[in-house]
């Protein structure tokens, strides 16, 4: 968890009913500590804390702690990962789109990276952004546009988007 502040905690709860590795930063340790969540990672470069006797410490090194975290996940073969965060830097999730699924929470958007010919049921009228830019063309069924990067879907059912480009980030809201 990189930030907590826009995340409810409802949707917390229910992130956590799987018993998932939980990997903080040392700036949400204390946050969610006072939750009752148990910790099993805080990634820092800081001052290790005494928060529970079981914690492990990872330093971050020369990467950000989005980057060093998501290099451990890879590296012991876990196949996917929600990230909690109040700061998006997409750049720190663009060298792992191929090697982790990955779900980003910012704000009030599930952020996630798709491959062309991904299709989705959604009820009429939700909003779907484009986070990164798309080279040409970018064909879409069941969207239309309402600004720039920002669509609609047209109808209760399946969405799709076609494009040349290995993947593009989309957010929907939560």
């Amino acid at each position: 968890m990189l930030g907590l502040e826009s995340f409810s905690d409802e949707l917390l709860g229910q992130l956590l009913e799987w018993s998932p590795t939980v990997i903080v930063t040392q700036e949400t340790a204390e946050k969610v500590h006072a939750f009752g969540i148990k910790i099993d990672w805080i990634i820092s470069n800081g001052v290790k804390e005494d928060l529970q006797s079981d914690i492990k410490y990872m330093p971050a090194g020369t990467d950000s702690l989005a980057e060093a975290a998501l290099k451990y996940l890879v590296t012991h073969n876990y196949p996917a990962v929600n990230i909690i965060t109040d700061d998006l830097q997409l750049k720190d999730y663009l060298l792992f789109t191929d090697k982790i699924n990955m779900v980003i929470f910012n704000a009030n958007q599930k952020i996630y990276a798709i491959n062309s010919g991904f299709s989705k049921w959604k009820q009429a009228g939700e909003t779907i952004e484009l986070l990164t830019g798309t080279q040409q063309p970018l064909h879409l069924s069941g969207l239309e546009t309402i600004h720039h990067h920002r669509f609609k879907t047209t109808h209760d059912g399946f969405f799709s988007m076609q494009f040349d480009q290995p993947f593009l980030f989309i957010a929907e809201e939560l």
